[in-house]
């Protein structure tokens, strides 16, 4: 049933790293969960877990007794309690979504209001003074558009749902595993897995083909980490579950807690065979795994679907909407309102004239079909009709098009293009281009999306000596390793003089520094084709032992008591005598071995605080303190490079003090109480006077032009928040390298932070003014802070209602934070990052993106208004769940500082022109009014109304939300102080849509009222209602045309040509729609009948025409150029009082000693295997032995269903 670990020789092994199980009684420092981040949920809640009744019942290959769990629905109706393996992540499905979709559609007021003015006009079709079809036709088209891009979307999820759903796996049907389907599998399902396979769903590991049934797998998937993991079978299934038919018959239960989205936790318990036996994480594999460096494993489905934790973790779609949406909700409310009281005004003064016309001529028989009241009602409803183009249909259907021609030039842009992994930025929404450009806060993963995770040997110190790489072109041009057979070829550390030290073998410091990092570890090394693969505790040992390797110091083997290195080309086989391993308390790693020669050494590695002072106090030579000195001044120049530094020391161990060492250690080993607190103290008495060797230096490599990106993006008012899973010192050290932190910034750690809540709580007073300050928070403090996150809506600050005190605190908190320059919260799940984006956009209302590449971020990017995928080795989970596809962080910056920013400008620009030319033309609507005993006749030709905003002015407009640029994109990037506009939503608000109006308001009043004044008393040209309506409709045409010619600041060809076809398209049509053919046509359809050559032939009525264009635009230029100047003589005198400021007035601050930052690999480096080593329990058995036979000779080998 399976294939023994030794069979058919070495199998092949990669280049992964291992860390152990999660112990959930103890969870030291650096302890990392298989499917998650390390712990941040609070100890309570786990105690709590532990005491409550486990509900969760799971028997093994008997779906019948699983099936028969309920679970309450609705009222009566009861569902199954265990889902099954499929999910849907869409949002639609073949009959929701019509309906779903034009409910969420008509949420937008405007869609709701156009759809009661086609009511109106069909139901009462003699009122209308436009046809119906006219308004019913683009209500269509906007819907059509805005669902099609709904379901391209929405089908993009089913598509990924369906391979997720697909994907093949073998499951135990009968005595044979068959290959089904992910979906086909349910709880209690028994599933084979192999090498390089994904985790179907959450199981429980029974028995693998690994010595005591290790299964190792890596998360990228899940937490972005290419760091591999393991987990361990229960010994009592390792030894009960050896062939298919022990399998088949297995029925043992698993009882546990229920489905939750903790996912570095679990707790339960298997019965089988009338016992029980505990259960944790380190029993678990979560759903989203892949398995490494194990042929096969079996394991049991306990949760599955959405059960499972990582879909517990991953939150629900949100409907996005950008603030600028928000914004034109409440416009078109107010347009509605303002369009009804104008109706309603209107109205009232047709009352009036029609009681004054019957009081006047009273002599004259009424010709009224209706009374007089149904009649008022009707012109209500016809000037409601009349006006309600003051909110354009084509406003809304060419914005839809502007955010796709956006989102095309992301698609396009080849700076944004990744030719390593031929990886372009892709917009996978189109409706938040312009949100792009108002971001106050980006929420960013670490691993794998500020980083590459790939640890590098970059410097080391030997005995007070540094060794920097040289320059490549300066040494030499060949690998300088070729001499090395066992070389990998991939350290990039280069340095001639400390190879040519290393290969004359003359200086015994550097030996013994190469000595120790080959020798002092827990890594596993593997054979494949005569090549050695390392499986390290963390990246940080693999590059250590690479680095040792290609300096000629390889480590080829190990057994229990044993480890072999060649040295040099000289192998040596060391006897390992005890190993004391690295945790959070102990932060060093010590190996005492006896050499060939049989004399004894103790090597030790750690950081620098702990190595010190240990070191032999008596420096009887001089040169001892000089290394010593040399070595600190190395390790605090190495920390200034964000290097992870590591110091190295040894002793040499006489015979007797070894023997009374070790009979001490023995007792502390077979102690039943404090047996931990014994050997720290054991291990304690033999790491003294230890001799300094050197330090390492080792690189956690960023992606290319992170700290560019971060700085370019802070001096654009841009916060930037690190949430990782990682360790603190880990992230605090990329904090700096990115430089998110620097040295004189002040960190307020979560001491400093609970009193700082607290004096404000007691005092009342507001937060202290803090400068450059950064809070580093966990997990576990935040979820103390956020239990009340997922409630209702706080009430204003400023409100008397009183508040719970966490909500107070909650609140306190965030404020605390937005103040802080950066902000790093470590050790936190993902359901922590989408509730910290939740809160600042809950209390700060501003425009919140966020940005990572694993499953992990899933919920954050769900969560925020914007969510960025990055595409990369760790999987594409992000991406799908993302609306904007990019393929490093780097790319961030032009994203937002030129497509974000020139989105905004564009529809800001878009909207307002829109808002004036549709005002301009139709406020004379109600000017006319006063003249036409308000009657609701419309002034203008209805083929006039009907392509204004579809013809006429549509080019500059779609030219304006495309093209124009106030500056170009290298501007953009070299001034990022040029988003902040977007941020203050300078562009467009209510003050500016309020100008929009006003100006619109102004132009309508010249272009009516003059032409009506030098038209009075004259009987000329237009004298009549045609000749009129002819003139204002040219004069409002070339009116709104000069306005469009005065902000454009980006010329073009296309510019040019926009504008011209715009009045060609009003020449053609209006000389066509007032052609003797077509009135002979349809004289009711077309009554203008050369109406404007009749006018235009006029010498004085182009005169005019010229003169209400000049009123209208003169006026408005001259008051923008001084507008301009005054701005910029205010800028200088308010930059000028800030520095004055800035130099008087002292800010208020926290005093604190900034952190010291030596040894960041030692303080956040993890447990490795020492235990599992010395005890033999990862050492492999010799060849040909197979655990798992079967009686029908490997019967269970996939078959076809």
């Amino acid at each position: 049933m399976g294939t023994s670990p030794g069979t058919g020789g070495a199998r092949k092994r990669c280049l992964f790293k291992l860390s152990p199980p999660e112990d959930p009684e103890r969870k030291p420092e650096g302890s990392t969960s298989v499917c998650s981040l390390p712990s941040a949920e609070p100890r309570e809640e786990a105690e709590e877990a532990e005491k409550a009744v486990f509900t969760w019942e799971v028997k093994a290959n008997d779906r019948t007794y699983n099936n028969q769990f309920k679970e309450k629905a609705f009222l009566c109706w009861e569902r199954r309690k265990y889902k099954g393996n499929i999910i849907h992540t869409a949002k639609y499905n073949f009959f929701s979504f019509l309906p779903l979709n034009l409910y969420e559609q008509f949420h937008r007021m405007s869609n709701s209001y156009f759809l009661f003015i086609i009511i109106l006009q069909g139901v009462f079709p003699e009122i209308s003074t436009m046809p119906w079809f006219t308004l019913f036709a683009p209500l269509v088209c906007l819907l059509l558009i805005r669902a099609i891009r709904d379901l391209v979307d929405d089908i993009g999820r089913h598509r990924s749902d369906s391979t997720v759903n697909n994907r093949p796996c073998e499951m135990l049907v009968g005595e044979r595993f068959l290959c089904k389907k992910w979906k086909d599998l349910h709880v209690g399902d028994l599933v084979r897995l192999h090498d390089t396979n994904i985790v179907p769903a959450d199981m429980l590991l029974l028995a693998s083909t690994e010595p005591s049934s290790l299964c190792y797998v890596e998360t990228a998937d899940i937490d972005g980490e290419t760091n591999l993991k393991y987990r361990q079978a229960l010994l009592v299934t390792h030894h009960g579950l050896t062939t298919v038919k022990s399998m088949a018959s297995f029925q043992g239960k698993v009882v546990c807690e229920e489905p939750n989205s903790r996912m570095h936790y679990f707790t339960g318990h298997l019965e089988w065979e009338g016992k029980k036996y505990s259960l944790d994480s380190g029993n678990i594999l979560l759903r989203g795994c892949k398995i490494r460096n194990t042929d096969t494993c079996y394991g049991m489905v306990i949760y599955a679907g959405f059960d499972t934790k990582i879909m517990r973790n991953c939150g629900k779609v949100h409907l996005k909407r950008t603030k600028i949406d928000r914004l034109m909700n409440k416009l078109v409310i107010m347009i509605c309102i303002f369009v009804v009281l104008i109706s309603m005004a209107l109205t009232l003064g047709f009352w009036n004239k029609v009681k004054e016309f019957k009081t006047k001529h009273y002599y004259v028989p009424g010709l009224h079909v209706y009374s007089l009241t149904t009649e008022t009602f009707f012109i209500l409803l016809s000037f409601i009709i009349l006006l309600s183009v003051m909110m354009p249909m084509a406003m809304f259907i060419t914005a839809e098009f502007i955010y796709l021609g956006n989102s095309i030039f992301i698609d396009w842009d080849v700076e944004m293009y990744y030719a390593p992994q031929d990886l372009p930025a892709k917009a996978r929404s189109t409706s938040l281009n312009v949100q792009l450009g108002q971001v106050g806060y980006i929420f960013s993963d670490k691993t794998g999306t500020l980083t590459q995770n790939i640890m590098t040997f970059k410097k080391c110190c030997i005995n007070g000596t540094v060794y920097s790489p040289e320059q490549e072109d300066a040494s030499y041009k060949e690998n300088p390793f070729l001499w090395n057979a066992f070389a990998d070829g991939k350290l990039l550390f280069r340095n001639s003089k400390l190879l040519s030290i290393v290969r004359n073998n003359k200086d015994k410091m550097v030996r013994e520094f190469w000595r120790l990092l080959a020798i002092c570890h827990t890594v596993m090394v593997e054979e494949k084709d005569n090549q050695l693969f390392y499986q390290a505790a963390s990246p940080d040992e693999e590059a250590l032992v690479t680095a040792a390797r290609n300096f000629g110091y390889v480590f080829l083997a190990r057994t229990q008591d044993s480890i072999t290195v060649m040295e040099l080309g000289e192998q040596r086989v060391y006897q390992v005598l005890a190993m004391m391993d690295f945790n959070s308390i102990r932060k060093r790693m010590s190996v005492l071995v006896r050499k060939p020669e049989g004399s004894i050494y103790l090597y030790t590695k750690g950081a620098d605080t702990v190595i010190f002072e240990r070191l032999l106090k008596k420096d009887v030579y001089k040169k001892g303190r000089t290394v010593k000195a040399a070595t600190e001044e190395a390790l605090t120049s190495f920390a200034e490079e964000t290097l992870r530094t590591l110091c190295l020391a040894y002793k040499k161990v006489e015979e007797d003090q070894y023997k009374e060492w070790y009979q001490r250690h023995q007792e502390a080993k077979i102690l039943l109480e404090n047996r931990a607190q014994a050997l720290h103290q054991v291990y304690e008495e033999i790491e003294q006077n230890l001799q300094l060797l050197g330090i390492t230096a080792i690189e956690d490599r960023l992606q290319d032009g992170v700290p560019e990106t971060i700085q370019c993006l802070k001096k654009g008012n841009i916060k930037v928040w690190v949430l990782t899973g990682d360790k603190q010192e880990t992230a605090v050290n990329i904090g700096y390298a990115c430089q998110l932190l620097s040295e004189n910034m002040h960190i307020l750690n979560e001491e400093q932070i609970t009193e700082i809540l607290e004096a404000y709580q007691e005092t009342k007073n507001n937060l202290p003014q803090i400068k450059m300050t950064a809070m580093i928070v966990s997990g576990e403090f935040l979820d103390q802070l956020m239990k009340s996150a997922a409630g209702p809506m706080l009430q204003n600050k400023d409100s008397n209602t009183p508040q719970s005190p966490e909500v107070w605190r909650e609140r306190a908190f965030v404020e605390l934070a937005c103040c802080c320059t950066a902000v790093i919260c470590c050790r936190v799940t993902p359901k922590q990052k989408a509730l910290i984006v939740a809160l600042v956009k809950k209390y700060q209302k501003v425009v919140t993106l966020a940005i990572g590449d694993g499953a992990n971020d899933v919920n954050m990017i769900k969560t925020a208004d914007i969510g960025v995928g990055l595409a990369g080795q760790e999987g594409m989970q992000a991406v799908q769940n993302s609306d904007y596809m990019l393929a490093q962080f780097r790319f961030l910056r032009r994203l937002l500082l030129v497509h974000g920013r020139w989105s905004y400008m564009r529809v800001c620009k878009f909207l307002r022109y829109f808002i004036y030319k549709t005002l301009a033309i139709m406020m004379v609507q109600i000017w006319f009014a006063f003249y036409s005993g308000f009657t609701a006749q419309p002034l203008y030709e209805g083929w006039f109304l009907a392509l204004f905003n579809l013809l006429y002015t549509t080019l500059p407009v779609l030219y304006i939300g495309l093209f124009e640029q106030d500056v170009s994109d290298e501007q953009s990037l070299e001034l990022p102080e040029l988003y902040i506009a977007g941020q203050k939503d300078e562009l467009f608000n209510y003050w500016v849509f309020f100008q929009a109006i006003t100006h619109g308001t102004v132009t309508s009043l010249v272009n009516f009222f003059m032409t009506l004044w030098i038209s009075h008393d004259i009987i000329g040209p237009i004298s009549d209602y045609q000749s009129f309506a002819t003139v204002m409709s040219l004069s409002g045409l070339l009116s709104v045309t000069m306005e469009v010619i005065l902000i454009i600041k980006y010329w073009t060809v296309l510019t040019v040509l926009a504008i011209f076809f715009s009045l060609c398209f009003y020449i053609v049509v209006t000389r066509a729609s007032q052609s003797f053919w077509l009135f002979t046509i349809s004289p009711t359809t077309f009554p203008f009948l050369s109406v404007e050559q009749n006018v235009l032939f006029h010498p004085y009525i182009p005169l005019l025409i010229m003169l209400n264009v000049s009123l209208n635009t003169l006026p408005v230029l001259a008051f923008r150029v001084i507008y301009q100047a005054l701005k910029q003589l205010r800028l200088k005198e308010e930059e000028e009082e800030e520095k004055e400021e800035v130099e008087e007035v002292p800010i208020e601050e926290i005093a604190m000693v900034p952190r010291a930052r030596r040894s960041s690999y030692a303080f956040s480096h993890q447990e490795g295997y020492a235990n599992l080593i010395t005890q033999g329990t990862i050492m492999r058995r010799s060849l040909g032995v197979n655990k798992y036979t079967s009686d029908e000779d490997h019967s269970s080998s996939i078959d076809a269903v």
